[in-house]
């Protein structure tokens, strides 16, 4: 943002409250989760092996408990999503008064509340991932994530000078995509020759999604 000159600095300091604001929800729920259970993962699997040469028990609990967690992320992302949508203008109103919400402010939150759900998703899938992988697919991923930062960099040159700091998130969102998708198919493969399919925590019931498009319709409304 700085050295390419993408973004100026009144637009620089109004990304940045946008993105503390945004992040706190990451870092004091969805950063101990994804710390505590990758802790748990790594006790619970045996790094490296696949699931036929493994304790059924073991593979039974960390499924049941992967499931569940993304279940728990999914749902506390998409009510973060339906309501920040809504209600970032106010926030940033209570927060900064017209300042911040009278600006580009309540479209960077708002496309912010939209990556805080990729964050959760990422969180718990790659904390699986990293405590089943063996130090080899270890490697070969972190070369994955460099070509992934070189794409990041590249997507948040454009997109930001495309349509400003909203790029810059768009980037982010893009880059996170990347990395679940590949935490996806790496839990697929491993689970693939068993009755356990933990991936279906991520398909909400349909009651669900029926009360969060209704509170998404009402919250629109009343703004």
């Amino acid at each position: 943002m700085t050295f390419l000159n993408v973004l100026s600095f009144g637009d620089q300091g109004i990304y940045d409250i946008v993105n503390n604001l945004g992040s706190m929800v990451a870092r004091f729920i969805f950063l101990p989760i994804e710390e505590s259970f990758y802790i748990f993962f790594a006790k619970v699997l045996e790094r490296g092996h696949n699931v036929e040469s493994q304790k059924k028990e073991d593979v039974a609990i960390a499924a049941e408990v992967l499931e569940c967690l993304l279940k728990l992320v999914l749902v506390i992302g998409l009510i973060i999503t339906v309501f920040g949508y809504a209600y970032s203008h106010l926030a940033l109103d209570l927060y900064g008064g017209a300042l911040l919400s009278s600006g580009s402010g309540p479209g960077l939150l708002r496309c912010y509340s939209c990556y805080v759900l990729l964050l959760a998703v990422n969180g718990v899938t790659e904390c699986f991932v990293f405590a089943a992988m063996s130090q080899q697919e270890v490697d070969k991923y972190n070369l994955v994530m460099l070509a992934l930062s070189v794409s990041f960099l590249f997507l948040s040159y454009m997109l930001t000078w495309w349509s400003g700091g909203i790029g810059f998130i768009l980037a982010n969102c893009l880059n996170m995509a990347l990395r679940i998708s590949h935490s996806l198919h790496y839990i697929h493969h491993y689970f693939q020759f068993s009755h356990w399919k933990p991936l279906r925590g991520l398909l909400p019931s349909p009651l669900l999604l029926v009360a969060l498009i209704a509170s998404a319709v009402v919250t629109a409304v009343s703004e």
